[in-house]
């Protein structure tokens, strides 16, 4: 199971006021000859605030079809909690894409009333060689990484202790600020840090300053660039492309299957928020995939009609 439908990372989201709750699901199957029931896979599934005072739950990257033993169960518990919808993301990093019909039962709607995790990723299989690897990369992509070795930058795996958090939050604003996005609070990535046991913090240094971090999280086969961030005044040594690949020879030590780059635009996308960290993560790996399908099951349909409305007349005005 994915690292999105794990305890530690349900605990995570409710220690740092992301999600009202979290429930439980079990799939289960009967046994005919015993006649009893083995109960087999935990779903975690999230309640969170979303308009009007309602509330929706998202079950974040379920890794397996929607069968109608689930969905039922899904349904049940949206009705129980009385709430907006559910919606479902799910995650596949095998195939390129799937049909959404045989993906899930036919209440559910193809669409998302907010997505989470962007459709797209850009992976590496760590399976290949180095030289596969550097040679799947773009020209430009490959002499950053050499740029950076060149000019010194060390990339260095370090302790997650709250002076070293308040270092790479210092770099986290700066990065927000120029790149026009919002990010979380300081508190937030000590909780994600220290709640995640697999969450691992790399810095680049050059001249013995932190230039550049990132988060990234193994888990299970894939190794996950989680958060990430650098200073614009030394952007000319190209620290990220090194603190990268430094990261990715660490995966391959762990014998890891996939590094996950964790969200790209699609192919067809024009003018994406994504289009800046689409251009440089695309450089480090061309293999762009469709990983993620969303589908949602509406409890309160009018109501769920006019909150969606509101939200299109707020994005116009």
């Amino acid at each position: 199971m994915s690292l999105w439908q794990t305890q530690s990372w349900q605990e995570m989201l409710q220690k740092s006021w992301q999600i009202e709750k979290y429930f439980e699901i079990r799939t289960s199957s009967l046994v005919p000859l015993l006649n009893k029931e083995r109960w087999g896979e935990v779903i975690f599934v999230e309640k969170r605030k979303v308009a009007l005072g309602e509330y929706g739950l998202f079950v974040i990257w379920f890794d397996g079809e929607i069968k109608e033993e689930i969905s039922h169960k899904l349904q049940d518990l949206c009705k129980k909690e009385n709430c907006l919808f559910i919606q479902v993301e799910t995650l596949d990093y095998t195939s390129w894409s799937r049909d959404a019909k045989s993906y899930v039962s036919t209440d559910w709607k193809n669409t998302y009333y907010k997505k989470f995790i962007p459709p797209y990723t850009a992976l590496i299989n760590l399976e290949k060689t180095e030289e596969e690897i550097l040679s799947n990369m773009k020209p430009k992509g490959r002499y950053n990484i050499r740029l950076a070795e060149k000019k010194w930058v060390v990339i260095e795996q370090v302790d997650k202790h709250i002076g070293n958090i308040k270092k790479f939050f210092e770099l986290m604003k700066e990065t927000t600020s120029r790149d026009n996005f919002s990010g979380n609070t300081l508190e937030y990535y000590k909780i994600f840090l220290e709640s995640l046991e697999n969450s691992q913090l790399f810095f680049a240094y050059f001249e013995k300053k932190v230039i550049a971090w990132g988060i990234f999280i193994a888990s299970e086969d894939t190794m996950i660039y989680y958060y990430g961030a650098s200073s614009s005044k030394y952007r000319n040594v190209m620290a990220p492309y090194l603190l990268q690949w430094k990261v990715i020879e660490h995966a391959k030590k762990r014998k890891l299957k996939f590094y996950d780059f964790l969200g790209v635009a699609g192919p067809d996308e024009v003018n994406s928020n994504l289009a800046g960290v689409t251009d440089f993560k695309m450089k480090l790996s061309e293999d762009r995939r469709l990983v993620s399908e969303s589908y949602l099951w509406i409890h309160k349909k009018w109501k769920y009609k006019i909150i969606k409305l509101l939200k299109k007349l707020k994005k116009t005005s």
